[in-house]
C-alpha cells in the first residue's frame, strides 16, 4: 500500500509517496518534467514485495512545502542535497536510486558526487550530464531538440503559454498518462509558484546544462533511452558509454521519452533486476 507522508528537510517539507517496510533497502526515485512522484505508484507497488522500502518525492518546487522562491534556490547541488538529506531522514546511509527526465539529471549529478551512498543507480531517458553537455552544444539534432530550453529561459513568456487553455500544450505530453495521474500533475502544477519553480530548473542551470562537465561513474549503472525520443538525440547517448567505469548495462527500447508509460513491462523488467543484482540482501523474486 503506497502511503502519501511529509518528509521535513530543515525548513523545506517534501510530499512523498512511500511503500514498503522502513527495515527493507531504500529506493529513492525522482520525478521529472512536468511530472510528479505520481509516475512512479505501480513501480513502487511493485517493488516493495522484492524487499525494498521506497520514496518517491514530489521534488523541490513540486512539493508545496519546499518551493522556495527564485532560481537560485533550485540549482543542481541543491536538488541533489535535498535526496541525500531524506535519505538521511529515514535513517538511511546507503540507497538505490533511479530518476526520470531531470530526475535522471540530478541522478548524474548526485551519484558523481556521493558514490559512496549509492548502491545501484538507474538513469531513464537522460544520459551522462558530460555528454548531453557536449551534445547540445555540438549536434545538429540534439540543439534542434532543445531549443525549448532556450526558450525556458525567457520570463513569465512560458508560463503564460502553458497555462493557456487549461495546459493544453502539457496536456499533449500527458497524452500516455491516465486520468489520475494528469489529474494529479495538474493538481500540483496549478499550485501558487509551481510551474516557475519547475521551470526553474531549466533557469537555474542553463549553463551547466551546456557546459558542466562531471567525471566517471564507478557506481552500478543501468541506463535506457528511448530511441524514438523527442527530447533526447543520440549522440549524446551514444558518447555517454564512455564514462561508465563501473558495472553498466545499456538498454535501447523502441519508444519515446515517457518510458514509464509507453513500455512499462520492458522498464519494470530491467529497474528489477538491476536493483536485485545490486541488494545487499538478496532474495528471489515473486
Amino acid at each position: 500500500m503506497i502511503r502519501e507522508e511529509k518528509i521535513q528537510i530543515g525548513q523545506l517539507v517534501f510530499d512523498c509517496r512511500i511503500s514498503g517496510n522502513k527495515d527493507d533497502e531504500l529506493v529513492i526515485l525522482l520525478h521529472g518534467f512536468p511530472e510528479t512522484s505520481h509516475m512512479w505508484r505501480k513501480l513502487l507497488q511493485e517493488l516493495t514485495p522484492l524487499g525494498f522500502y521506497c520514496i518517491a518525492p514530489n521534488m523541490r518546487g513540486y512539493s508545496q512545502g519546499a518551493r522556495p522562491r527564485g532560481k537560485k534556490h533550485y540549482t543542481i547541488d541543491k536538488l541533489s542535497h535535498d535526496i541525500v538529506k531524506i535519505a538521511k531522514a529515514v535513517g538511511k546511509e546507503k540507497f538505490h536510486l533511479i530518476g526520470h527526465d531531470w530526475g535522471a539529471a540530478i541522478g548524474w549529478y548526485l551519484v558523481h558526487e556521493n558514490p559512496n551512498l549509492i548502491l545501484s543507480w538507474s538513469a531513464l531517458s537522460v544520459p551522462h550530464i558530460s555528454a548531453f553537455a557536449k551534445a547540445i552544444t555540438t549536434d545538429k539534432d540534439q540543439i534542434k531538440k532543445s531549443q525549448y530550453i532556450k526558450n525556458f529561459q525567457i520570463p513569465y513568456l512560458p508560463e503564460l503559454k502553458i497555462k493557456k487553455n487549461d495546459f493544453a500544450l502539457f496536456r499533449k505530453l500527458w497524452k500516455y498518462s491516465d486520468a489520475a495521474e494528469v489529474k494529479d500533475y495538474l493538481a500540483v502544477l496549478k499550485g501558487k509558484k509551481a510551474l516557475t519553480s519547475a521551470l526553474n530548473y531549466y533557469r537555474a542551470n542553463y549553463k551547466l546544462l551546456r557546459s558542466h562537465s562531471i567525471a566517471a561513474i564507478q557506481v552500478p549503472t543501468l541506463f535506457i533511452w528511448g530511441e524514438k525520443d523527442m527530447a533526447i538525440g543520440s549522440n549524446g547517448v551514444e558518447n555517454s558509454h564512455q564514462y561508465m567505469k563501473g558495472d553498466y548495462k545499456f538498454v535501447k527500447l523502441d519508444t519515446g521519452h515517457w518510458l514509464i508509460q509507453t513500455d512499462y513491462a520492458a522498464i519494470k523488467k530491467e529497474l528489477t533486476e538491476h536493483l536485485l543484482k545490486y541488494m545487499k540482501n538478496e532474495v528471489t523474486p515473486m
